[in-house]
């Protein structure tokens, strides 16, 4: 089934494209909710590290971390299903297993764990819808965090709970934890989407608010000018 921002994509630009926003707008954008730090969030000493995140359109979920200080990288792509191949065309059946997904590589010494999942949980997405983020729906729109060690599993377990004791979000949290079987980057058309296509409406209407509310909620974790992936490939 497409998506509205799938059939969006297909209208084109220009007054084709804003007619057919028109017609197919729903949702709503994520209101952010200020959520308390992880109080487990050991400290790591690796000169990198790298989580795997999934929390609706990808698009939305790299620009928060691109404009993210102390993340060296964020490459929009596909986890979750299949272990051998994905690409846009079949995840977006939803058939596959797979989920939108980014892969986060960070410095601990300026971005620890616990703080990328409590952007994670508060600006980037609603845990608590399932198998939906605005106006997408289906599996490959769902909430996981994909783990690549006891260590990160052990964090984002104890801060789920922590999460759900506290009764701060309206519902129970509904984000899958699970091992990473393998990460697949997207299309080159999918990364840095948000900077590339500021004048979409998908993105003011869906997008440009998350990366507002990062500076707004986590201003000392905030950069102006984001880390591209397309700077990086011609470094």
């Amino acid at each position: 089934m497409p998506t509205r921002r799938n059939t969006i994509l297909a209208l084109g630009s220009g007054a084709t494209l804003l007619a057919g926003w028109a017609a197919l707008a729903g949702g709503s954008p994520q209101q952010a909710v200020a959520l308390p730090p992880p109080a487990f969030d050991p400290p790591n000493p690796a000169a990198r590290d790298s989580a795997v995140l999934a929390g609706g359109c990808f698009w939305g979920v790299q620009a928060v971390y691109q404009h993210t200080r102390g993340v060296l990288n964020a490459v929009s792509g596909y986890a979750g299903g299949d272990p051998k191949r994905a690409d846009y065309g079949s995840v977006s059946s939803g058939s596959t297993g797979h989920a939108e997904s980014v892969e986060v590589s960070f410095d601990p010494g300026q971005l620890s764990y616990g703080r990328l999942l409590q952007i994670f949980f508060s600006v980037v997405h609603d845990p608590t819808q399932r198998d939906r983020q605005g106006p997408d729906t289906g599996t490959q729109y769902r909430s996981v965090v994909f783990f690549r060690s006891p260590a990160q599993k052990e964090v984002a377990a104890r801060y789920i709970a922590q999460l759900d004791a506290a009764k701060v979000l309206a519902a129970k949290i509904v984000t899958q934890l699970v091992p990473l079987p393998a990460f697949f980057p997207a299309e080159a058309y999918h990364q840095d989407y948000a900077t590339r296509n500021p004048g979409s409406p998908y993105i003011a209407r869906f997008d440009a608010p998350k990366v507002a509310n990062l500076q707004r909620l986590f201003a000392s974790q905030y950069r102006e000018s984001p880390v591209l992936v397309s700077a990086q490939r011609t470094a």
